[in-house]
């Protein structure tokens, strides 16, 4: 295996942007500041990063982003029944998975999500171990902590987080002092360490990545590094996992092995250093098996060993010698450490290319993670790790909800659109994805997202049905008690049979299935159908699946949500004294941002989120967001005309999905509405496809053309819309689009033919307001006099060439 660059490299290369070229950082970046606390009361919070020395001035007490950066949810139990793994060559118990991702720069990280679809919104989460919230750079900050999001994700599925600790070498901004600062002691105390422990305490993670590239160093600063995590593991369950690159002399020199030369960073003779070790990417056969016997002789597993493999840059295309690692019918080398899996994202046209990529990285090109033949040497991780599941205690409740979607369901009533992401939200994912047997057809599972019970999402089953078919989906251990039931949540294209049941399979014949059917739906909206499962009590659920039994040539079935619980569905307490911290003008007098908080339901069920939502003058509320915290960043919250003040509504979501009652509280409104302003500035924005994962929707609504040439909205497919929902009907008056070269690209790349269509209801059929073609100009202006809630420009002949890409830098709908 050959590899190219240091793990520093592509870390300083991707600080400035998610998959930043190398040019970015030509040259070294100048001397850092320290991070400013916001200032304005209503504005974005985001992520925390910090050097050495800043973090020691750290104190969630009196950093005003700190509390909507905390994670909630706690790290899950998990099972692994190697008798229900999908692959038949996977191991269970050997050989791990850590996976080091960049969700986002280091800076300017949003802490709980954002108004757009777009978005790393992994969902493979039953084959990772560890995972490292990847970031750090010289000209921003070398301390990274993960944002909640990612944490709640994680943990709900027993997944440990990390957080980055990133020295760069010289050439691309490090400071050797740097280091040292990280290693100062006052007595006997590391007060960096204490900070670390600290931050991961209060944002609720499990430890850090250290990753030291700064040369220069000497054997004294090594013993110092490795002091400072002994010292930090001596007095709390804070974990480290240590890269490959500091040597005990001091140097930096990647041994791609353990070896004498970086042992004591692993375990300092009865002293435990680091939990584990990423191992960098240039190892070998014979050096994977002599760090194997290596880390046994230290009285370690060789499984806390996790060998790097870099997909950044090609994704499943990236030659491993995998029977180094997973050796056929033998044990596991070592664990395997995954850089940058987020190339499937990065990479994708659109969302749908992403779920087909990240598919074939995690489960092989078949998108069955029991038969991953292929001539591809990539054959997915499913061939080598068996799933863990981290479904062992009532309620079990999905909603198949990926934690991003074009829209927002509520009960199956849509209470928002406009694209979100937020992995607060997502719900355990299959652990089989997809597994489906039969003598016949095989009915295609998917996640739709067009449709959705609760949140963006939901189970689509579709194909031909001519003979049984059973759909196996999660892993569990669920005891059942006398008053245990199953619920499923279905809609179908008509009235009638659903042709479906509920299957499961209890610890005592794991693999064989009992039915329970779910009869008939009386319409063509969303259906609950609970089933009594008080038969089986004393008895524990091994594996949940669906089984599709009938005759229909064109099957089509939804299934928003899946359920598992004791007794009567349970509601929480109400929140209480809702307040607003702060508020933002987005557009003065007509937008503010805002910043929330509440006290927590005390009583009732156990809360599962919270939802935010602003009171309507008609007694409707539309959604604004959610959360498992105690309080919320609302992104935009838009006045319905000249109205004095809105009503905020905050209610809690148990486990079960009972709703409490809401707690209220009211924003004013002082200044004068402006008679027209841009409408679609900030707002949620769709659209057909994207060049890369920087140049999407969002981009056209940001109200900038100066942010050099990724500052637009991209792209190549064979359609090419952008649409943007304004919040609410408005009065437009005009239409500004501003194309390639309003933001500084060739004027042969000016969109030549397009049309601007408007509607008011999402179910509406498009109007088209405005037609050009020949357009030569870099801006272009369309007087109007309608009114609408959603606005599309659809582009027809992208450039005056043969060129494909579409380019838009802005798209505004001007009015009041």
């Amino acid at each position: 295996m050959s590899r190219r660059l240091p793990l520093l490299l592509s870390a300083a290369l991707g600080a400035a942007v998610l998959g930043a070229a190398p040019a970015a950082h030509a040259q070294p970046p100048a001397a850092p500041a320290p991070r400013a606390a916001t200032t304005a009361p209503g504005t974005q919070p985001y992520a925390s990063y910090w050097y050495p020395n800043t973090i020691l001035g750290w104190d969630p007490a009196t950093d005003p982003d700190a509390r909507f950066n905390r994670s909630r949810v706690p790290l899950q139990p998990r099972t692994s029944d190697p008798a229900l793994k999908a692959n038949p060559d996977a191991r269970a118990g050997e050989g791990k998975v850590a996976s080091l991702v960049s969700f986002g720069p280091t800076s300017n990280n949003p802490s709980q999500g954002s108004a757009d679809a777009d978005y790393y919104a992994f969902g493979y989460w039953q084959y990772v171990d560890k995972l490292v919230f990847w970031g750090g750079s010289a000209g921003e900050g070398l301390i990274l902590a993960p944002n909640p999001t990612v944490i709640d994700a994680a943990h709900r599925n027993g997944v440990k987080v990390y957080g980055t600790v990133f020295f760069p070498p010289a050439a691309y901004g490090g400071q050797l002092q740097w280091v040292r600062d990280f290693v100062q002691k006052s007595g006997s105390r590391y007060p960096v360490a204490d900070k670390l422990v600290q931050a991961a305490r209060y944002y609720g993670f499990d430890g850090w990545f250290i990753n030291q590239e700064t040369g220069g160093g000497d054997s004294s600063l090594a013993a110092e590094l490795r002091n400072l995590m002994q010292y930090t593991k001596a007095q709390n369950g804070t974990e480290f996992m240590w890269y490959d690159a500091m040597t005990e002399s001091g140097s930096v020199s990647w041994q791609n092995a353990l070896t004498s030369a970086n042992d004591s960073f692993l375990q300092d003779g009865t002293k435990r250093t680091a939990d584990s070790m990423f191992l960098n990417f240039n190892w070998s056969a014979g050096g994977l098996d002599s760090s194997r016997s290596l880390a046994r002789g230290l009285g370690r597993s060789e499984y806390e060993l996790y060998s790097g493999i870099d997909t950044e840059a090609n994704g499943y295309n990236t030659g491993v010698d995998w029977n180094a690692l997973f050796p056929a019918g033998k044990p596991h080398t070592t664990s395997v450490g995954l850089y940058r899996p987020e190339w499937t994202w990065k990479s994708a046209a659109d969302r749908a290319d992403f779920y087909a990529k990240d598919a074939r990285y995690w489960v092989g090109a078949n998108n069955d993670p029991s038969d991953t033949t292929t001539s591809s040497a990539w054959k997915g991780l499913s061939t080598y790790v068996a799933e863990s599941s981290p479904i062992t205690a009532k309620p079990f409740v999905t909603n198949f909800s990926t934690g991003q979607g074009d829209f927002h369901n509520a009960a199956g009533t849509r209470v928002a659109t406009g694209g979100w992401n937020n992995l607060s939200l997502q719900d355990v994912p299959p652990t089989y994805r997809w597994l489906v047997s039969s003598t016949g057809s095989r009915l295609t599972p998917s996640v739709d997202f067009t449709d959705a019970y609760e949140g963006g999402s939901s189970l689509r089953l579709s194909g031909r049905l001519d003979a049984v078919n059973t759909i196996r989906l999660y892993q569990t251990r669920l005891p059942v008690a006398a008053d245990s039931r199953l619920s499923v949540v279905l809609k179908t294209p008509a009235a009638g049979p659903t042709s479906l049941k509920a299957a499961i399979s209890f610890t005592d014949a794991p693999t064989s299935f009992t039915t329970l059917d779910l009869g008939a739906n009386s319409g063509t909206g969303w259906e609950r159908h609970t089933l009594d499962l008080s038969a089986y009590a004393g008895r524990t659920i091994a594996q949940i699946g669906l089984q599709a039994e009938g005759s229909n040539p064109a099957y089509d079935l939804r299934v928003g949500q899946l359920a598992v619980y004791d007794g009567a569905v349970d509601a929480p307490a109400a929140p209480s004294g809702l307040t607003v911290l702060g508020a933002s003008d987005v557009v003065a007098g007509s937008s503010q941002s805002l910043r929330l908080s509440w006290t927590a339901s005390a009583g009732g069920a156990p809360v599962h989120h919270y939802e935010v939502y602003r009171r309507n003058a008609d007694g409707s509320r539309t959604y604004l967001g959610a959360t498992p915290s105690d309080a919320y960043f609302v992104n935009r919250l838009d006045r319905a005309g000249g109205e004095s003040s809105t009503t905020v509504e905050v209610e809690a979501v148990s486990t079960e999905y009972g709703r409490s009652a809401a707690a209220a509280a009211t924003v004013s409104w002082s200044a004068t509405p402006p008679t027209a302003t841009n409408l679609a500035l900030g707002r949620p924005a769709t659209a057909s496809g994207r060049c890369n994962a920087d140049e999407t929707a969002a981009k056209a609504v940001n109200g900038s053309v100066n942010g050099g040439n990724g500052d637009k909205w991209c792209t190549l497919t064979s359609s090419k819309w952008l649409e943007v929902d304004l919040g609410s009907a408005r009065t437009l008056s005009k239409f500004v689009v501003k194309h390639a070269s309003a933001g500084g690209e060739s004027s042969s790349y000016n969109t030549r033919d397009f049309t601007v269509q408007v509607r008011s209801a999402s179910t509406d059929p498009w109007t088209t307001v405005a037609t050009v073609t020949g357009n030569t100009a870099g801006t272009t202006t369309h007087p109007v006099n309608t009114g609408a809630r959603y606005v599309r420009l659809v582009v027809t002949r992208p450039t005056q060439t043969a060129d494909p890409a579409a380019r838009i830098y802005e798209f505004e709908a001007w009015g009041a």
